[in-house]
């Protein structure tokens, strides 16, 4: 097994250019070149910011077109990037702290690369390399001495095939997701803020609610449990120890670090469904899903005192977190603090509006049975993948 395969430097199949300072973005500016940034990586936002198309023009060395890679070269190193050949747009002007790379097709497929380059292991040897003079960073030097494996063009192809059908199961997944979460929304809209629950129209009111419903302090209503301090110097990418939550874990529910400290109780230990809120920053939400963690400083869990409103619960904080989140400024980043959740009251039903409490709870317990087979779907996809590149298995 593996005697097809070479390892080539990535200079040997692909064209490597530099980003452009920003200073010519013009956001909302159509029509134009769309710029392609960080964000776009990520998918952290669809909103683009435009150039001229004479401003395109003259940087045409810094434009990208559909097939073509971008790396973050400063900030969250290790993104990868691929333009797909279905983009909202033909080409794009990459955007500074990125690095464009283009595949010669007669030696390299774009999504084998792509799929390579996304590998944990790949990022981490990425990682490793990290320039850390000033601001973290690699640069084309360190991008053009990178191995990779390089089998024949149809073996890439139909490698790339593989992962792909992995991905579009996860993307589908991912929409499931956004539809139970937007469902779970309207659903709580409906019963719990216009208070039209099955039967209202027979309900008695009092003071403009529903006779039985009271208000509640959060911290009536719910346990509420601050992450610990955890010693940095015991965090690590290797998976030695217990698995962490940090801010930056809550939206993608997969934790990158590991601690080797042992928590100092039994608190500390977040279970699947627990509701996180992150208080630096942007204040994150989410229910986690997964094997159980620790919680860390600056994370917070919620758990509401009677388990019937587990999705109440999360729907009920939206609206109040993401109010701090608009008006709380600090100096550098905006803090949430145990004052600014002391401050919050629920307007709470009665254990009698069980039917469309558990209808929400159902909602909930979709979306994690999802986000979970999307967590195994990763690891299966991550551990066939390398074998695959490798030769180590045949295609």
């Amino acid at each position: 097994a593996g005697v097809w395969v070479r390892r080539v430097r990535r200079a040997d199949f692909l064209t490597i250019k530099n980003s452009f300072s920003p200073g010519h973005f013009r956001p909302g500016f159509r029509p134009g070149v769309s710029t392609y940034r960080a964000v776009q990586i990520c998918g952290a936002t669809s909103e683009f910011v435009y150039v001229s198309e004479e401003k395109a023009d003259a940087l045409r060395a810094n434009t990208a077109a559909r097939g073509d890679l971008i790396f973050t070269q400063r900030g969250t190193l290790g993104q990868v990037g691929l333009i797909p050949g279905d983009s909202r747009f033909e080409r794009y002007v990459v955007s500074q702290s990125q690095m464009k790379l283009t595949a010669d097709p007669s030696k390299a497929d774009p999504r084998f690369i792509y799929h390579y380059f996304s590998l944990p292991t790949v990022v981490d040897e990425i990682k490793a390399r990290v320039i850390t003079s000033g601001v973290p960073h690699i640069n084309l030097g360190i991008l053009k001495e990178l191995q990779v494996p390089l089998p024949p063009v149809a073996t890439q192809r139909r490698i790339a095939d593989i992962a792909s059908e992995y991905d579009d199961l996860i993307e589908n997944n991912q929409r499931r997701i956004k539809l139970l979460e937007e469902a779970a929304r309207r659903l709580y809209h409906e019963w719990f803020v216009a208070l039209r629950l099955p039967g209202h129209s027979q309900t008695a009111m009092a003071g403009g609610i529903p006779h039985d419903w009271r208000r509640v302090n959060l911290y009536e209503f719910a346990e509420l449990t601050m992450g610990f301090p955890f010693q940095a110097n015991a965090f690590n990418g290797e998976g030695n120890g217990t698995p962490i939550i940090r801010i930056r874990d809550i939206l993608d529910l997969s934790p990158v670090a590991w601690t080797t400290e042992s928590p100092p109780s039994p608190e500390y230990w977040v279970e699947r469904g627990d509701f996180l809120v992150g208080m630096d920053g942007f204040f994150h939400m989410n229910h986690w899903a997964g094997k159980a963690a620790l919680l860390v400083q600056r994370v917070c869990r919620i758990r509401p005192r009677n388990m019937l409103y587990r999705g109440f619960l999360a729907q009920a904080l939206f609206a109040p977190i993401k109010h701090f989140e608009a008006t709380i400024s600090g100096a550098t980043v905006a803090h949430l603090g145990a004052k600014h959740l002391r401050s919050i009251e629920l307007l709470v039903p009665p254990v009698t509006s069980s039917t469309c409490l558990k209808q929400l709870n159902l909602l909930l317990d979709q979306k994690l049975y999802l986000v979970e087979m999307n967590q195994c779907l990763k690891q299966a996809r991550d551990a066939l993948l390398p074998r695959l590149m490798s030769g180590a298995l045949a295609v």
